[in-house]
C-alpha cells in the first residue's frame, strides 16, 4: 500500500524552496494568509452549490463543507486505503503497476476504484479547477475558462446538437460540460456517473442554474448503461472513458443506446508516438498519471480507434486536439498546472498548491476535513508534476479527439 505514501515529496519540496527563494514577498504574504485562515476556518460557512462557493481567496475553507457527501464516519479514510491498495508499489518502484497482475486487479475492481477516486477528489477538483474536470487546447488570446468552454462547444458542433435532441454525457462528473453544452446548443442532456456524490452535486447545480428541465445527472456504470436501445440522438465523453477496463464493451454499450446514424465523440487520455516503454522516465510519468487519476492503464491512441471500430462505429475521425501545443500561437494544455501569480491562478501554482496542502493538513488536524485528506492532496500535487512532464515531453495528451457514427 505504497501508492500515496511514496510520492516524491523531495521533488515537491525542491520546487517550493526554489520558488520561495525567488519570490520572498509572495511567500511571506502566503504565510500570513495561512495564519489568518487558521483563525477563519472555525467560522466557515457551508457550500451553497450556486457555482460561486470557491470564487473567493478564502474558498479553500469550504473544502469538505458540503452536506451532499455519501461517505460518513471512517468512509473517506477507508476509501483512501482501498484505493491505495490497487496501486501497490506506485512511485516506489518504476514498473510496479505496469505488470499484468497490477493492471488486471484495477480492471477487475474498476467500479470501486473510480467510485473511491471521485469520492475523495471531487472537492479538490472543483476547488482547483472548476466544474469542468478536463483540459483543453488554448490559444494565446484565450482565458483558461474560455478554452474549456470552446473545447466543449467543439463537441456540440461536431455532433450537430440543437434543441430537441436527446444526448448522453458519458461520465458526466458534476456536470460542468453538460450545462455548458446545454446552454450552447439547447439540447436535452442526460449525464451518467458511477459516483453518487457527483450526482447529488450535479443535480443541485442543474436546479440552481434553472437547467434541470434539460440537464440531469444519473448514477450508473457506463460499462453497463441502464438505458433502452435507440434512446439517444448523440453521445459524448470528455476524459472519462480512460477509466474504462474494457473500451470495446463501453463503446458498444454507447452504440446500442444511440439511434441509427447517431454520432459519438470525445476527448481521451492516451500515450503518443514519442512514448517509449523502455524509457524508465517515460514509464515513471505514465504510472504517475495512472495512480493519480484512477486509470487501469494508459494506452496508445491507436487503441481508441481500434476500439471504436470494434464497437461498430464507422466514418471515424481522430486527431490530437493538443497537436499545436508548442506552437507560438498556443498555450500548452498543461500550462495551467504551472499556474500564474494572480487571484484566480495562484491556487494552481506550485506554491499555491503547497498553501492549499498546508490548509488541508490543518483542516484534517482540526477534525474538519476527513482523515486521509492530506494524503490525497499530496497525491494530486505529485500527479500535477507528472502531467506537466508528460506534456513537455509530448508523450501524453488528455485531448485525443475522436468521432464516429452508428451504422
Amino acid at each position: 500500500m505504497d501508492a500515496i505514501t511514496n510520492i516524491q515529496v523531495d521533488r515537491l519540496v525542491e520546487d517550493v524552496v526554489k520558488y520561495s527563494q525567488e519570490n520572498t514577498a509572495v511567500v511571506g504574504a502566503g504565510a500570513a494568509g495561512v495564519a489568518f485562515l487558521a483563525i477563519w476556518l472555525s467560522q466557515r460557512s457551508t457550500l451553497n452549490r450556486d457555482s460561486k462557493d470557491y470564487d473567493s481567496a478564502l474558498g479553500v475553507g469550504k473544502l469538505f463543507a458540503g452536506k451532499d457527501h455519501t461517505l460518513t464516519g471512517s468512509g473517506f479514510k477507508d476509501s483512501v486505503v482501498d484505493y491505495e491498495g490497487m496501486f501497490n508499489g506506485a512511485r516506489k518502484e518504476t514498473g510496479a503497476i505496469t505488470t499484468n497482475e497490477s493492471i488486471d486487479e484495477r480492471k477487475d475492481r474498476y467500479a470501486k476504484m473510480v467510485d473511491h477516486f471521485y469520492n475523495i477528489v471531487t472537492d479538490f477538483y472543483e476547488y482547483g479547477w472548476g466544474q469542468s474536470f478536463h483540459f483543453a487546447p488554448r490559444y494565446k488570446n484565450e482565458t483558461f475558462v474560455e478554452s474549456i468552454k470552446r473545447a466543449e462547444h467543439h463537441l456540440a458542433s461536431r455532433l450537430g446538437l440543437k434543441p430537441g435532441m436527446k444526448v448522453l454525457d458519458v461520465g458526466c462528473g458534476v456536470g460542468g460540460p453538460m450545462r455548458n453544452i446545454a446552454i450552447f446548443s439547447g439540447a436535452d442532456i442526460t449525464g451518467i456517473t458511477i459516483n453518487q456524490y457527483q450526482v447529488n452535486i450535479g443535480n443541485k447545480y442543474n436546479a440552481s442554474m434553472g437547467l434541470d428541465h434539460i440537464c440531469r445527472s444519473t448514477q450508473g456504470d457506463f460499462q453497463n448503461l441502464p438505458f433502452d436501445a435507440d434512446t439517444f440522438d448523440s453521445a459524448y465523453q470528455i476524459e472519462a472513458t480512460c477509466h474504462s477496463p474494457d473500451r470495446v464493451k463501453c463503446f458498444s454499450g454507447i452504440n446500442r443506446v444511440l439511434k441509427k446514424g447517431g454520432k459519438f465523440c470525445g476527448y481521451e487520455w492516451v500515450m503518443l508516438d514519442a512514448y517509449d516503454p523502455n524509457n524508465k522516465d517515460h514509464v515513471r510519468i505514465k504510472e504517475g498519471i495512472e495512480v493519480g487519476n484512477a486509470l487501469p492503464t494508459l494506452v496508445h491512441y491507436s487503441e481508441i480507434v481500434k476500439n471504436m471500430e470494434a464497437a461498430g462505429f464507422t466514418d471515424i475521425e481522430f486527431y490530437d486536439a493538443n497537436r499545436g501545443q508548442h506552437s507560438p500561437h498556443e498555450i500548452p494544455w498543461y500550462d495551467t498546472l504551472c499556474g500564474k501569480m494572480s487571484i484566480t491562478g495562484f491556487r494552481m501554482t506550485h506554491f499555491g498548491r503547497l498553501v492549499t496542502h498546508s490548509l488541508v493538513f490543518l483542516l484534517e488536524t482540526l477534525f474538519i476535513a476527513p482523515a486521509g485528506s492530506t494524503k490525497i492532496s499530496a497525491l494530486l500535487n505529485a500527479t500535477a508534476i507528472d502531467l506537466v512532464d508528460g506534456g513537455k515531453d509530448a508523450i501524453f495528451t488528455p485531448s485525443f479527439f475522436f468521432i464516429g457514427t452508428k451504422k
